[in-house]
């Protein structure tokens, strides 16, 4: 896949990224921390591009960006849809009817995310490609409003809610994190209901990517029961603590046995 140094070939990538899908992208997690400062920003850039293909490839369903909607109001008249009222109206010499005059305004963006990465632990190889590809999930579902925060110890913002930074941003971002010290989780959950305190949008979720086996002696469970729709990925081979914090704060959870299986799980969880 590296031909010469500072060197990689993206069509060989793409090929066994179709055939070994969790294997590749581990792989190319684990390039991102290359000695080689050329090849280690190329892998990233590349694993960045790639992975939010095969997320937008397994996509399925709305996104959270503001849409058009017919409406009776007053706003912008649609003049393609009220086309034939307005000719007949003129052809009779008569002001059209409101009622036969279709509007249309702006709605609210239908969902808004939080993502919270885990980042206490060893950041390589498949745990670092699924936090990547949660990531490029969550800004294909939410592009409008979505907000990305890592947290070991203490939180840290990699996205803010209304950042204009696209996919392939945010996903390199997330390739650039070095997993270190406590488990904070309560600090996150806090960070998630302040990035989410301003959202527009008519749903929010924070979705907690981590085996929620908190490590800082400080209680999660209350701030967890402020955020109305908390959510939870945990590692398939240790999910237990996820499990039992699940139950305590009714939220759900999933523990997808690959990486390739995460787009779909995060469609589930979001319904």
């Amino acid at each position: 896949m590296s031909p010469e140094v500072g060197e990689l070939n993206a069509d060989v990538l793409k090929e066994k990224l179709q055939d070994e899908t969790d294997r590749t992208l581990e792989l190319m997690a684990e390039m991102v921390h290359a000695t080689d400062p050329v090849l280690r920003e190329k892998a990233k850039r590349l694993a960045a591009s790639l992975v939010v293909q095969l997320s937008r490839e397994n996509r399925i369903g709305s996104s959270g960006a503001s849409q058009l909607v017919p409406s009776r109001a007053v706003h912008d008249i649609d003049v393609d849809a009220s086309l034939e009222a307005i000719v007949q109206a003129r052809s009779e010499g008569i002001a059209p009817n409101l009622d036969d005059l279709v509007a249309r305004s702006w709605t609210r963006p239908p969902l808004a995310v939080c993502l919270l990465i885990d980042a206490s632990g060893s950041m390589r190889g498949a745990r670092l490609a699924a936090a990547s590809m949660i990531a490029a999930a969550v800004s294909l579902r939410a592009p409008q409003e979505h907000a990305v925060v890592s947290f070991s110890r203490a939180p840290q913002v990699i996205r803010a809610l209304h950042e204009p930074a696209g996919p392939e941003q945010v996903v390199s971002r997330v390739l650039g994190l070095r997993g270190h010290g406590v488990t904070g989780l309560r600090g996150a959950f806090e960070a998630a209901r302040d990035q989410l305190a301003h959202a527009r949008a008519r749903r929010t979720v924070v979705l907690l990517m981590s085996d929620c086996r908190s490590t800082d002696d400080q209680d999660p469970v209350p701030a967890a029961l402020q955020l109305p729709n908390v959510r939870i990925v945990a590692p398939a081979e240790d999910f237990d603590e996820a499990e039992a914090l699940a139950a305590r704060i009714d939220a759900r959870w999933v523990a997808p046995e690959s990486i390739a299986e995460l787009p779909a799980a995060i469609r589930l969880l979001m319904q």
